[in-house]
């Protein structure tokens, strides 16, 4: 029963009000970067089945757009970004149920096509004439962290394009429509042989400071109708996603432990 929406999706939805009512034909709106797409489809799983007649709704999406849209009011029980300051956003909203926690980390890697036609070898090649690279738009953590490194780099070359999203930079290595790509290190994983990850090496010479972390929060539904079971379910999601459980499978996916500075 469970439903996978985009953040584009939920704009569709802003008028509609999040479901009540216990267990029994529940719906649970978790909004999360689009980053944590497989693993938060397996936890919403575990959750269902943990509790019957409840259907998880996903929504994936950037991490800043999705805060966004918590703030502007659209349906959420949970909270889930790919960065602080993203996750900052719907805290000085004032959509907060509770203060978010950290449960994961996460880095950036370099991709390219699998059979690398650009022969893409580090992080320089970026500056190479003829070499299309992509990376995620600068308002989305995987943007942000993206620019920061190829600063750091020395690269001067512009991307090809900037997207919404990690997703969205990975379809456009995997498809061949870009040379090389800066996504995160589970979504390079999650890919399998549709890419080619190098400068692995390159990226870790730059430390902690390109490694994000991840955190999740309940929304306050007060204002949009939801009640105290649905409050109680999105606690529980938190606690999930928080837990050892999803640990495990956060850990098989390629994220890290929660980074300190």
């Amino acid at each position: 029963m469970r439903r996978v929406l985009t953040a584009l999706s939920l704009v569709a939805l802003l008028p509609l009000t999040a479901c009540g009512g216990g267990d029994d034909d529940t719906t649970l709106t978790v909004l999360a970067a689009a980053s944590l797409t497989g693993t938060f489809t397996e936890l919403a799983a575990t959750f269902e089945e943990a509790h019957p007649g409840v259907e998880v709704e996903l929504v994936f999406g950037s991490s800043t757009t999705l805060a966004e849209q918590a703030v502007d009011g659209a349906p959420g029980d949970v909270l889930a970004t790919a960065d602080e300051a993203s996750m900052t956003v719907a805290e000085d909203g004032g959509v907060l149920a509770g203060g978010p926690e950290a449960f994961a980390s996460n880095r950036l890697a370099l991709v390219a096509p699998a059979d690398n036609p650009a022969g893409i070898e580090s992080l320089t090649d970026l500056d190479d004439s003829g070499v299309d690279y992509v990376r995620c738009a600068e308002t989305a953590p995987c943007g942000s962290s993206a620019v920061a490194l190829l600063d750091d780099a020395g690269i001067e070359s512009a991307p090809a394009s900037e997207e919404v999203d990690v997703k969205a930079v990975l379809a456009r290595v995997t498809q061949g429509e870009a040379d090389a790509g800066l996504v995160y290190r589970t979504d390079s994983r999650a890919a399998g042989d549709a890419v080619r990850e190098v400068a692995t090496d390159d990226l870790d010479d730059y430390g902690p400071a390109y490694a994000n972390n991840y955190y999740v929060a309940a929304v306050d539904g007060s204002d949009d109708g939801s009640d105290d079971a649905t409050a109680d379910l999105a606690a529980d999601f938190v606690a999930l996603v928080t837990g050892a459980e999803a640990a495990e499978v956060l850990g098989e996916a390629g994220f890290g432990g929660i980074v300190r500075e």
